[in-house]
This record gives structure tokens, C-alpha cells and sequence, in this order.
């Protein structure tokens, strides 16, 4: 365990303190409940409900010191609720964190604002403001490893590491089952730790993941990241979507003083001559009062580059250890969906796990794994889809079939009411529906229809003809997304896996929880867990 650090409110840039390495190697056990190989957003979640366990949890970092990304600094209501559910809200305190209440989009100087879901998921007994959160990824992340830290039976270890182990003690080949790590330590060692159940979440450059699963990754584009000072959004807090030419561009707020600007630009490398195009091509399409910050911002050098990756869930069931997070799955990081899926995908492991006195029954374990990877398709299924399928819509792929798919899409949401409060509340993550998602879709499709043909009544030879192409479009974006994930499992198993849980948010009054006062109960001594005071939100 690492000593609670005091937190100070971060409004100025400053860093969060770094949980410093725990390197008394002398007191490890000979064998460790579980092993967590990344200390990112879906590690130190998962550390921390261990931790509540009482369970003697080891997290390998390979570095210690607050990162730098520009993507995971929009956490979804869905995400923070799963955020609240696993006791880890006051995580966004301190860092001065923005509430987004939905968003923006911007096409052709036309608006269309959109909030996040309230009708299907509040009601007079219970009102409810849902909102997401913004802020400095690498703030967030400081205050998660903090929360694991907290607990006694929690190690943060900063170390590489180098090969899932066998029974043996050496590199796992395949058909074996995992054992524990090999990680070389700050100081060059090279150490060997053991373990019932290996987590590893060590991101989208995962060096472990290949042992674990089918890997099948694609780069369909990248994220130029410009941060903006003294930028008054149109719409404060409120994500901003312009739909520009030939892709999307992004805006929010990730303090109080501080924008963060995405340009997605197709393709796996930007322009030779980067500033140029984004002061030639991108700036002009921005709406006016955002236009002159963006380009200030280009010219202070605040830019960076990412690329964006596609990976679908393709585990191997191999026993003793399974992925999470950007390391297991992965999907376009436009609809900031990525944390969401991640914290969901804590909570359940968590809820599989907490029954489990231990991890050194292969078979038990092996059932709660093997729930969790079917399980968790409501969710993460509903977001990937439609965060790929959504950039697809998005770009601009130059015909007017598509153009015509792009405009319904836009006219579609900017209807507002039932038209909107479906697709912003799975966007959110507070629906996750497969087939509420294929209702829409081509509801957009058929809007897209309806207006060609009345536009074009006078016409019948033209809309004949050009109608069946926007339907088998709309099929051609939205089938080989499903198909991907698992078409059979996302939408048949919505029949044979338990239902999410109802959308809940525990009572504030009830509900004070401090990091740095989270009790640590060993396993044998814990008494039978009491429900939690919760609100039902109808």
C-alpha cells in the first residue's frame, strides 16, 4: 500500500501527486490473489474493488508519472454511473472536471443540440440532470491509482512487463494456463510473480495480448488533438460536433479554462505539411467563434497526433487470465465511449469475481470469466457499434447517396424528442440496446428516404432509383459493424444473458465515500454484505 496522498484542487495545470512505487519485495507473498498488469482507468478500477475484498492485489506499471493522451478526457453518464457504482466518484473531484450535458453539432451553419436522455430515465419523484465528465486524462488517471493505493492489500509496483507465466515459471505458450508474470523492475531485475488470476490491461500497445486473444486491428484514421486557452464554447458544456469535410471535428471542455480540439483525418498519416492543413482546410469550416482560438491555438505549438484504432473482442478463454480495456477491445474514439465500456466491464468482473472466496478453483473461475465475456456485449456491443457506425455516417465520402445518409442523420436529431432521446442515451451509455440501435439507424435510413422522395415527387425516375441506394448504404455501414462484433452473440444473447441492471444513483446523503479513509476488511473476517441505500431512477 501506498500512503493517501492530500489532493489540492488542480484549476492551474498543476500535476496530481504520483503514487510512488512500492518496491519492498521482501513482503510479497509467495502468491498473489491477482495480478493486474496497467495502471490505467479499467486497472485501478478493478484494483480497488479487489481491494474492498480484501484481496492481495499486485498492479505492474510500466510508468508511474501522470500521462499525457489527448482522448479518454470524456467520460460518458454512463460512465460516471458506473464510476458511482464502484465507489471511485470523488475521482473527478479535484481536477477541476467540467459536467457535459450533451451536444452540439454544427453542418453547413446549421445547429443541433442534443441532451442527454432525460424523459426515458427520469420522472417527477426522481429528477435527474444526467451528465457526463470532462477533464485532463492524465488527472484522472493519477486520482484512480490513488484509490487503489488506498488499500492495504493493494501493491502499485511500477515494472515492464515481459511474458504472461506458466506453471513452470517461464513464458506461456499456448495451450497452457497463466500462473503469474515475468516483469523487470525499476532496478533491471528481471522477478517473477504468481498468481490465481492474471488481468491484463495494459492499453491499445498491449505487448501481452496476443497470448489472450485473436487480435484483428485496423487504423482508420487519426486524431489531431489542438488544446485551446481562453475558449468560450458556443454551447458551454457541451460537447461540439462540427460535420466537416472529409471528417468530423470535435470539441470540449477539459477545464475550466482549457478546450480540447480533435480533427479526425482519414488515413494512418497526417499531411506532410500539417499546420498548413489545418489552417487551410480545417479552420474555414469551423463555426466563427471558434474559428480564431482554434487557430491561436495552432500557432502556441499545442498540437499533438494519435492514431485511432478499431479492435473487436476476440478472447481465447485461456484459463487463469483475461483482457480488459483498450488492450482487449477497441473502438472509434468518437463518441468518447471508451471508459464507459471500460468501467462497465469492471463492474461486472467484479460482481462475477466478489462470489468467488478465491481464484484457485480453474473451473469457477473459469465459469465467472466466461459469464463476463458474454455478459458484457449489452454494453460494449451497443457503443462500439455505434461509435463506428456513427463515423462512417460522419465523414464524407463525397457522393450524394451518402451525402443524403449524412443530412438525414443531422435532420434526424435535430427533430429532437424520441428521435434524439434514443441514440443520445446508448451514445451516453445509459441504454445499451442492440436492437434499439438497429431501429434507429434505419429510421435515419428511411428519413432519408421520405425526404428524397418528396423533394423529388415531380421526379419519380430519379428518387426511384436513388432511394434503394441510400437503404442499401445505410446496410453497408451498419452490417459489417455487426458482423465484426459478433452478430449472433450482440443480438441473440440479449434473449439468454440477464438484462443491465436499471439505471440507479446511490443517495448522496447515504453515499460519502473518501479515498483516503476506504476501510480495508480482510476476506475471512468480512461480514455479509449489506445493500447499499439507492435511489431507483423510473
Amino acid at each position: 500500500m501506498c500512503a493517501p496522498i492530500a489532493l489540492r484542487d488542480l484549476c492551474n495545470g498543476s500535476e496530481v501527486p504520483m503514487v510512488q512505487s512500492d518496491n519492498r519485495y521482501s513482503s510479497d507473498p509467495q502468491e498473489w490473489d491477482l495480478i493486474i498488469v496497467g495502471a490505467g482507468v479499467a486497472g485501478c478500477a478493478l484494483a480497488h474493488t479487489q481491494g474492498k475484498d480484501g484481496r492481495r492485489v499486485l498492479i505492474v506499471e510500466r510508468n508511474l508519472s501522470q500521462p499525457d493522451r489527448i482522448v479518454g478526457e470524456l467520460l460518458q453518464p454512463g460512465g460516471y454511473l458506473k464510476l458511482e457504482e464502484l465507489g471511485l466518484e470523488n475521482c473527478v473531484t479535484g481536477i477541476d472536471s467540467q459536467k457535459v450535458f450533451g451536444y452540439c453539432m454544427f453542418k453547413n451553419g446549421q445547429e443541433a443540440v442534443v441532451r442527454y436522455s432525460s424523459n426515458e430515465f427520469s420522472s417527477n419523484r426522481f429528477p435527474c440532470e444526467w451528465a457526463g465528465r470532462s477533464f485532463h486524462h492524465g488527472r484522472f488517471v493519477q486520482r484512480l491509482r490513488q484509490a487503489a493505493a488506498a488499500h492495504e492489500s493493494v501493491t502499485v509496483r511500477q515494472g515492464v512487463a515481459k511474458a504472461l507465466m506458466n506453471e513452470e515459471g517461464r513464458a506461456l505458450e499456448d495451450g497452457q494456463q497463466v500462473k503469474g508474470i515475468i516483469y523487470k523492475t525499476a532496478d533491471g531485475v528481471e522477478r517473477k510473480a504468481w498468481a490465481a488470476l492474471t488481468i491484463v490491461c495494459d492499453g491499445m500497445h498491449s505487448s501481452l495480448r496476443t497470448k489472450l486473444s485473436t487480435p484483428q486491428i485496423r487504423s482508420p484514421s487519426i486524431f489531431v488533438g489542438v488544446r485551446l486557452t481562453g475558449c468560450t464554447l458556443p454551447y458551454p458544456n457541451f460537447g461540439h460536433v462540427v460535420l466537416a469535410h472529409p471528417s468530423p471535428i470535435l470539441f470540449y471542455p477539459i477545464s475550466s479554462t482549457e478546450v480540447r480540439c480533435l480533427v479526425d483525418i482519414p488515413g494512418s498519416q497526417p499531411p506532410k505539411d500539417l499546420k498548413a492543413y489545418l489552417a487551410n482546410t480545417v479552420a474555414p469550416q469551423l463555426p466563427r467563434q471558434l474559428e480564431g482560438a482554434f487557430l491561436r491555438g495552432l500557432d502556441s505549438g499545442a498540437t499533438r497526433c494519435m492514431t485511432n484504432k478499431l479492435m473487436p473482442a476476440a478472447p481465447r478463454h485461456q484459463p487463469g487470465a483475461l483482457l480488459l480495456g483498450d488492450a482487449f477491445n477497441m473502438r472509434h474514439p468518437l463518441t468518447g465511449g471508451g471508459m464507459t465500456v471500460a468501467l462497465g466491464d469492471v463492474a461486472l468482473l467484479s460482481e462475477l469475481l466478489h462470489s468467488l472466496p478465491d481464484f484457485r478453483d480453474p473451473e469457477k473461475t473459469r465459469k465467472a470469466t466466461y459469464a463476463f465475456y458474454r455478459r458484457r456485449k449489452h454494453l460494449s456491443g451497443t457503443i462500439n457499434t455505434l461509435a463506428n457506425a456513427l463515423y462512417q455516417v460522419f465523414c464524407d465520402r463525397g457522393t450524394p447517396t451518402h451525402e443524403s445518409l449524412r443530412q438525414a442523420c443531422f435532420d434526424y436529431l435535430k427533430r429532437g424528442g424520441s428521435c434524439s432521446d434514443g441514440p443520445i442515451a446508448m451514445l451516453g451509455g445509459l441504454a445499451p440496446n442492440p436492437w434499439m440501435l438497429i431501429y434507429h439507424f434505419f429510421c435515419v435510413a428511411w428519413f432519408g428516404v421520405t425526404r428524397l422522395v418528396m423533394e423529388q415527387l415531380r421526379f419519380p425516375q430519379r428518387w426511384a432509383k436513388e432511394a434503394p441506394c441510400l437503404l442499401a448504404w445505410a446496410f453497408m455501414i451498419i452490417f459489417p459493424i455487426l458482423w465484426t462484433e459478433g452478430i449472433f452473440s450482440l443480438l441473440l444473447d440479449c434473449f439468454t444473458c440477464p438484462p443491465p441492471a436499471p439505471v440507479m444513483r446511490r443517495n448522496p446523503r447515504l453515499h460519502q465515500i473518501a479515498v483516503s479513509q476506504d476501510p480495508v476488511i480482510p476476506r475471512n473476517q468480512r461480514p455479509r454484505a449489506q445493500p447499499a441505500a439507492l435511489v431507483t431512477v423510473d
